[in-house]
């Protein structure tokens, strides 16, 4: 636990973008060696049967996941799965590998525990990742693949893309998400309008099996994120993702508007769509609740307002490796103290 704490003290001493492909090469060499993953695992994995619960007939050994955005190549899904993580969500990737926007574009916001991402999708393509998730196989968690467009496909074209990646990735995944909510491709949030996600999720429902899911952005007006929502599931989406980053930025007051931003800057939003949408779904589909998740209470909150499943990353960039864990832990403590035997019954508390 000491060499875990002084890896990630050195690794916020670096530049942003920089400390993350640091952690991403520590990580697959501690893959490679095997070793170290199963000390991971005996300092970080916590088992308890009243945390797991099924979803789309797959086994969740605990409802935290690691958020979209972090392994965007599933190249670490093994070395995550050792940090404690009930399930993983790797990308966003598009069909073309792409460089992604011009550096600097990853930027701490520490005071605020707030991350400000101006990536643009970088990533190494579908095939690529493909690649990697057969060489890794079997998955050691549920696995979802979070799917967008690349940048230089037209609003017209893009329906292709996402196709694409749903032919190449279903096999690979538990549940496969759509992404029409990132800031950070020219013109993507103007797919977010109701016709056209209905149209992408009947597309993509038709060419697999799996468990289909829309990712909506926290700038959505309340109406168009339920009426969104609505459309959504009627159109045969297994569930919802609440929310991606967020581009108002005046909850940080002097920040270049540029990107969007993660973190506790986004938690007070994401947690109101949660809560909006819930109410609104009223059980229909299941509802995935990420941003500015960083402690048990949020998680547990985020459960008992309708979420089976809570997602983080950012947090993970300040508090360390041993994040997950405590949440757990913690998390164990706080349903004993209602008198809630298990995460299933813990879900939708709020709502009754």
């Amino acid at each position: 636990m000491l060499g875990l704490d002084a890896l990630h003290r050195s690794l916020l001493r670096l530049e942003p973008e920089n400390a993350h492909d640091r952690a991403i090469d520590a990580m697959r060499l501690a893959q490679a060696l095997g070793f170290p993953l199963w000390w991971l695992r005996q300092r970080c994995v916590v088992l308890d049967p009243r945390l797991e619960q099924t979803l789309w007939d797959e086994p969740f050994p605990n409802p935290v996941g690691l958020a979209a955005g972090y392994d965007k190549n599933a190249q670490v899904v093994h070395a995550m799965a050792a940090l404690g993580f009930g399930f993983l969500e790797v990308g966003t990737v598009t069909p073309m590998p792409q460089c992604g926007n011009p550096k600097p574009r990853v930027f701490r916001h520490a005071e605020q525990r707030s991350l400000q991402n101006a990536l643009g999708f970088n990533n190494s393509g579908g095939v690529a990742m493909a690649n990697e998730l057969r060489q890794q196989a079997p998955n050691p968690l549920p696995l979802g693949i979070n799917i967008g467009k690349n940048k230089n496909t037209t609003e017209g074209e893009a329906f292709r893309d996402y196709e694409t990646l749903v032919d190449k990735l279903a096999e690979f995944s538990s549940y496969l998400v759509i992404n029409v909510s990132s800031p950070n491709t020219p013109g993507l949030r103007d797919m977010q309008r109701q016709e056209t996600v209905v149209d992408l999720v009947k597309r993509c429902r038709e060419r697999t099996a799996k468990p289909v899911l829309v990712k909506l952005a926290p700038d959505l007006e309340d109406r168009e994120a339920v009426e969104l929502s609505l459309a959504s599931v009627e159109a045969g989406a297994a569930g919802i993702v609440v929310t991606n980053t967020t581009i108002d930025y005046s909850l940080l007051p002097g920040v270049e508007a540029r990107g969007g931003l993660s973190g506790r800057v986004l938690r007070r939003r994401s947690f109101e769509v949660l809560q909006l949408v819930a109410r609104h779904l009223d059980g229909r589909g299941h509802l995935i609740s990420v941003g500015g998740v960083e402690s048990a209470t949020d998680v547990y909150s985020r459960l008992k307002a309708g979420a089976s499943l809570v997602q983080l990353y950012t947090a993970m960039i300040y508090e360390g490796p041993m994040l997950v864990s405590r949440i757990l832990r913690g998390l164990l403590e706080l349903m004993e103290k209602d008198g809630i035997g298990t995460v299933k019954e813990a879900i939708g508390a709020d709502l009754d």
